[in-house]
């Protein structure tokens, strides 16, 4: 297993720790999930699922729970965030 691998997080490239969730990823790049209807950057609260804050889309599948997903070579994260 590879130390590092390389995902896309709103088209930039990041490298990231093998085993890292989503989540973590896009919060240490600084990238907020997704907007609130009022605009304001949502990020996770829960980390667990239930909160629903940490959904963007990956690899085209919209609405996935970001601190429910690993990191995996070359993967695309969008938000709208």
């Amino acid at each position: 297993m590879p130390d590092s691998i390389e995902i896309v997080i709103n088209k930039a490239p990041q490298n990231v720790a093998a085993g890292t969730t989503v989540a973590v990823a896009m919060m240490a790049a600084g990238a907020a999930t997704r907007r609130s209807v009022k605009g304001e950057p949502r990020a996770p609260v829960c980390g667990m699922g239930i909160c629903m804050e940490c959904r963007v889309t990956i690899d085209g599948r919209q609405h996935v729970r970001s601190c429910q997903v690993v990191c995996q070579e070359g993967m695309e994260i969008e938000t709208d965030g």
